[in-house]
C-alpha cells in the first residue's frame, strides 16, 4: 500500500499516552511505588525469583482427585515482607475452583449483545472468585474469531473487535469490582488449537493494529489489572518472548502498569527471552524461572539485576495496589452458585439464543395444541455446558434441553423421545407427534481447547489421548456442518414435517446449506450453561422472546471464510475476515453477522446527524435513531451502528461496527436511541510513520437491526482537511 501517495488524504492522530493510561495509573498512590521499592530492595533474589513463578500445580490436580473440581492456584508472596500471593482461577464461563454458577459459554454472551448483562455476569464472577478463595481471575477471553473451525471459538465474543472490546471491558469491570484482578488472554493471535504451542502467525502492522489488537486494548483501558500471553509464536518469536507485543506496544504505547502471566505449563521456553521481553510470572509453577537458572543467567552476565527488578517491581506494586483496596462485603462459599446467580445464569441463556428461522411463525409453541411432543437427540438429555479444559466450570447441576422441556408441559402434553442412534424410533414418534424439537449438538469430544500432554502438535484424524476417554476436549472442528448423525435425524425428520425445530448448540457458526430450506425453525442456543434447558424451554414456548443476535457471520459454504488449517506451522492472517470479507467478496451469507428473529417486528425511522462536520474541537460524531416495537409481544431489539469508509482511497473494509444498544419495547412503543462515536474511532493505522490516521472524506452511517448494509438506514458525515485537525 502507498502511503506516500495518499498522504495528503491522512490527518496524523497522535496518541495521547495519558488519555490511553489505565486507569491503575491514576489509583496508584506514592505511598503504594514507595514501598514496593523498599520492599523490592529488601529482597534476596530467591525471594524476587519467587514471586516470578506460581507455585505449582498439584493443588488442582488435588482438587480433581478429592473434591471433584480444580482449587485456585497460587503464586508468589511472602509473610516475612507483608506481601500477598495471587490466587488464579480459569473460566470464561464461570470460577473454575469450586462447585460454582455455570454461565453460557461467552460466544452465547457475545450474542447477547448486552454490555450491562455482561457486566453482570462479571460481578457474579468476581463474588464467586472470592468466595472460592481466589483473588486473580482468567475470564476474559477476547482473541478474535478470525475462522468459526476455531476449537475454542465458545470462549470469546465473536468475530468483530469493537464487540469484543466492549463486552470483554464490561467483564473486566464486572470482576473487579470485587477486588479480583481480571487477567485479559491470550495476548495475541491465538486464533488455532491443534497446533497452538508452535504455529508461527505472520500479519502486516495494519492488520495486527486494526484487527488483533484493539480489543485487548479496550480491556486495558478498562483498568484490566493483569494480561496472559498466547503460545503461539508471532513473527518467529513466540510471544511469551516477545518484545514487541509486550513492552513495546502492552506497556510503551497503552500504558499498561499490571504484570504479565505466561500461558500454563508451555507458554514459556526460555529464561532469558521471557525476562528480557517482560514476561512476569511463569504460570503454573517454575520450569525456566528457577532461581538456579535465573543466576546462572546473572553470573554469566547475560541479565542484570536491573532486568530482575524491572520485571518484579510491578507484581509487587500490583499486589499492593489491590490487597489495599476495601471490601464492601463479606464473601461466604453460600455465595457460590447462590439462586439469584443461578437466576442470572437463566436470563443470560434466554438473552443469547439466536432465532435464525421462524417459518409461519411456527414459534412460539402453544401448548395448548400439543398432545404429543416429540424430542429428538440423544444430546436433549445430555448434560452439555461446553469445553471440558481449562474452561470447565463444576456448577451443581446442569439442566438439559428434555428436563426443561420436561418439567415445564403439563400432564395434557405427553413427552415422545427418540435417539439419532434408532432413526426408525425417530420416524415413529415424529409419525406420532404434534411438534417436533431435535437437539442438534457438538460436545467437547468435537470441539475445545487442544491439549496435548507434552505440548506438541495435533495429528490430522488423531484425538489427545484424555479427550479420547472425556476428560479433556478435542481442538479445532472437523467441518463446519453438524455431526453426521444430526444431518440423519434432521433428513430423517424433515421427510415426514415441515415444521420440524431445530436446535443447534455449538460454540461457534454451523453451516446448514444442506437442510435449512426444509426446517420449520432454527434456533442457536449455544452452550448455554446450568440453565440452559430451561432458557431454551422458555423460549420455544413463548414465556420469553428471542433477542440474541449472531456475533459471527455463517457462510454458505466454508470456502466463503478465511484460509484455515489447524495443523500449519505457519500461517499468513490477512486484513479481512468475518462480515468485513463478506462485504468486500460481494458474497452473501446464509446468515449475517448482527441477524436474529424475535416473535415481535421492530421497525427505524428518524436517523438524526448532529454533527454532520467533525473537526479538532467538535471530536465527537452524535446522533440518535428512532426504533419501534411494530408486532405484538414486548422484546427486546439490538440497534446496531456501523460507520461506512466507501470513499476511502486506501483498502478498508465497506464498514465497520462502532456502536450498539440493546433496547427493551412494549408493542407499540418507540425509543430514541442515541450513539456517540470519537473521532479517533474511525482511524486507521500506517505502518511507515507509526502513527493512527484520519481520512479526510466523507463518512457514511448505517443504522438498524443487523449487519445487511442494503436494509440499514442511511446517514452522512465529514471529515474535512480543513476541518482544523494537524495534517
Amino acid at each position: 500500500m502507498d502511503y506516500k501517495s495518499e498522504r495528503a488524504l491522512l490527518c496524523a492522530l497522535r496518541v495521547n499516552t495519558d488519555k490511553m493510561a489505565n486507569p491503575q495509573n491514576k489509583e496508584s498512590t506514592k505511598h503504594q511505588t514507595s514501598r514496593a521499592k523498599q520492599i523490592l530492595s529488601a529482597m534476596s533474589l530467591q525471594e524476587k525469583v519467587h514471586e516470578m513463578s506460581g507455585n505449582g500445580i498439584w493443588p488442582t490436580v488435588k482438587g480433581m482427585m478429592f473434591k471433584g473440581h480444580v482449587l485456585p492456584v497460587k503464586a508468589g508472596g511472602s509473610q516475612k515482607h507483608a506481601l500477598p500471593s495471587i490466587s488464579f482461577t480459569d473460566g470464561p464461563r464461570g470460577v473454575a475452583v469450586a462447585k460454582s454458577t455455570s454461565f453460557p459459554v461467552t460466544m452465547a454472551r457475545g450474542a447477547s449483545w448486552d454490555i450491562e448483562l455482561e457486566k453482570r455476569i462479571g460481578e457474579v464472577m468476581g463474588i464467586e472468585a472470592r468466595a472460592a478463595g481466589a483473588n486473580y481471575s482468567g475470564a476474559v477471553c477476547v482473541n478474535q474469531l478470525r475462522h468459526p473451525a476455531w476449537g475454542r471459538a465458545q470462549e470469546t465474543y465473536g468475530e468483530d473487535s469493537w464487540l469484543l472490546g466492549e463486552m470483554g471491558g464490561a467483564l473486566v469491570k464486572g470482576i473487579q469490582q470485587h477486588n479480583v484482578m481480571a487477567c485479559v488472554k491470550h495476548f495475541a493471535l491465538n486464533n488455532i488449537e491443534n497446533n497452538r504451542f508452535h504455529v508461527d502467525v505472520q500479519a502486516d502492522e495494519r492488520t495486527l493494529r486494526e484487527v488483533y489488537l484493539p480489543h485487548f486494548k479496550k480491556c486495558i483501558d478498562a483498568g484490566a489489572a493483569t494480561v496472559m500471553s498466547a503460545y503461539n509464536k508471532f513473527r518467529g518469536e513466540y510471544c511469551g518472548h516477545s518484545h514487541y507485543l509486550l513492552i513495546e506496544i502492552l506497556r510503551n504505547e497503552w500504558g499498561f502498569t499490571g504484570f504479565v502471566t505466561s500461558d500454563w505449563l508451555w507458554g514459556l521456553k526460555d529464561t532469558r527471552k521471557g525476562i528480557l521481553a517482560g514476561m512476569h510470572i511463569e504460570m503454573p509453577g517454575a520450569k525456566y524461572y528457577t532461581f538456579k537458572k535465573v543466576k546462572k543467567l546473572l553470573d554469566k552476565g547475560d541479565i542484570t539485576m536491573q532486568d530482575i527488578d524491572r520485571l518484579v517491581l510491578p507484581v509487587i506494586q500490583t499486589k499492593l495496589e489491590w490487597a489495599e483496596r476495601k471490601d464492601t462485603q463479606d464473601y461466604p462459599a453460600s455465595l457460590l452458585a447462590s439462586d439469584s446467580h443461578t437466576q442470572l445464569a437463566r436470563e443470560t441463556a434466554e438473552k443469547s439464543m439466536v432465532l435464525l428461522k421462524n417459518r409461519d411463525a411456527l414459534l412460539p409453541l402453544n401448548q395448548k395444541n400439543i398432545r404429543k411432543l416429540a424430542i429428538v437427540g440423544s444430546a436433549a438429555k445430555t448434560p452439555n455446558d461446553g469445553d471440558r479444559a481449562s474452561s470447565k466450570v463444576v456448577p451443581p447441576y446442569i439442566v438439559s434441553p428434555f428436563e426443561g422441556i420436561s418439567n415445564y408441559v403439563d400432564s395434557n402434553t405427553e413427552i415422545l423421545y427418540a435417539s439419532e442412534n434408532r432413526l426408525e424410533d425417530v420416524k415413529a414418534v415424529c409419525k406420532e407427534a404434534d411438534a417436533v424439537v431435535i437437539i442438534a449438538a457438538y460436545n467437547h469430544k468435537e470441539e475445545g481447547e487442544f491439549i496435548h500432554l507434552l505440548g506438541g502438535k495435533g495429528k490430522p484424524g488423531k484425538k489427545p489421548i484424555l479427550a479420547k476417554i472425556g476428560m479433556l476436549s478435542n481442538g479445532d472442528r472437523n467441518s463446519l456442518e453438524l455431526p453426521e448423525r444430526d444431518l440423519k435425524v434432521i433428513e430423517k425428520v424433515t421427510e415426514i414435517t415441515n415444521k420440524a425445530i431445530v436446535c443447534l448448540v455449538g460454540g461457534s457458526a454451523i453451516t446448514m446449506e444442506s437442510w435449512k430450506e426444509k426446517a420449520g425453525a432454527i434456533l442457536m442456543t449455544f452452550y448455554g450453561g446450568m440453565e440452559g434447558g430451561n432458557a431454551l424451554t422458555n423460549l420455544l414456548f413463548g414465556e420469553v422472546n428471542p433477542s440474541g443476535k449472531l456475533p459471527f457471520t455463517i457462510p454458505e459454504q466454508a470456502n466463503d471464510l478465511p484460509f484455515f488449517d489447524p495443523y500449519c506451522d505457519s500461517i499468513e492472517y490477512g486484513y479481512y475476515h468475518g462480515y468485513a470479507l463478506m462485504d468486500k467478496k460481494g458474497k452473501k451469507p446464509a446468515f449475517p453477522f448482527g441477524f436474529g428473529l424475535s416473535y415481535t417486528q421492530f421497525s427505524y425511522a428518524n436517523l438524526q446527524v448532529h454533527t454532520p462536520l467533525l473537526t479538532a474541537k467538535n471530536n465527537i460524531l452524535k446522533l440518535n435513531i428512532t426504533v419501534s416495537n411494530t408486532g405484538k409481544v414486548a422484546g427486546e431489539e439490538v440497534t446496531q451502528l456501523y460507520i461506512g469508509f466507501e470513499q476511502s482511497k486506501i483498502d478498508r473494509p465497506l464498514k465497520l461496527l462502532r456502536g450498539f444498544r440493546k433496547t427493551h419495547l412494549h408493542p407499540s412503543e418507540e425509543k430514541t436511541i442515541s450513539f456517540e462515536v470519537s473521532i479517533e474511532d474511525l482511524a486507521l493505522y500506517n505502518p511507515e510513520d507509526k502513527t493512527w490516521q484520519i481520512e479526510h472524506m466523507e463518512y457514511t452511517i448505517y443504522v438498524g437491526g443487523s449487519s445487511v448494509t442494503e436494509q440499514l438506514l442511511k446517514g452522512y458525515f465529514r471529515v474535512d482537511a480543513g476541518s482544523g485537525l494537524k495534517t
